[in-house]
């Protein structure tokens, strides 16, 4: 009887096998491997795409140093020699007569006329040239037009005239040395021509 019953039992056994559920299929070692990889390449990748790109500071422009404007010093529109140039008052010696003349402390003054005979306007320049008794020397500047006359008070001493002269056919320089002096007569006169420059004292 045994031997009846165990082949239907191996028969149920096989159906019941085939009519269940079937197992879940396995992967292969180097398709889990592969697909680790992949995940971990993509989760790289994904976190590279989230780090925020450091935006470039833009060079900042270095100024170039510029060079400070350079001043030429103009020719002055007076006579040459007249007076002394801002260099040369500086350096200058402090009992240089090279200035303008301080009339005020220069002691008595004579009246003088100046007349220009030159035969165009000038520009003068008279000079003290050494210090007088009262210790003062210096320039005094003045214009004249042609045929001009002017009437002016200067300290006796050592002068010396220099005219700048402005002629229609070009211009001309006269000078002259003279001498003020203390005395009786109260005025003078300086004429100016066209190449020299005197004093007469009456």
């Amino acid at each position: 009887m045994l031997k009846r019953i165990f082949p239907g039992f191996l028969g149920l056994t096989v159906f019941l096998a085939a009519c269940g559920p079937q197992g879940t299929p396995t992967m292969a070692a180097a398709d889990v491997q592969n697909t680790a990889m992949a995940a971990a390449w993509t989760m790289v990748a994904a976190t590279q795409l989230a780090i925020p790109t450091a935006t470039p500071v833009p060079p900042t422009e270095t100024a170039s140093p510029t060079p400070l404007p350079t001043f030429t010093p103009l020719a002055l529109a007076t006579l040459p020699g007249l007076f002394p140039t801002a260099t040369q008052a500086v350096a200058a010696d402090p009992d240089t007569c090279l200035k303008v003349l301080n009339v005020a402390e220069a002691g008595p003054l004579k009246r003088t006329v100046i007349e220009n005979k030159a035969g165009g306007p000038l520009n003068l320049s008279l000079n003290l040239t050494q210090k007088n008794a009262f210790g003062q020397c210096g320039a005094l500047q003045y214009q004249l037009q042609k045929n001009g006359t002017i009437h002016i008070e200067i300290p006796v001493g050592f002068w010396y005239a220099y005219a700048w002269i402005t002629l229609p056919n070009g211009s001309s320089e006269a000078s002259g040395s003279f001498e003020v002096r203390v005395g009786a007569v109260q005025s003078g006169k300086l004429n100016i021509g066209k190449d020299v420059i005197s004093y007469l004292s009456p």
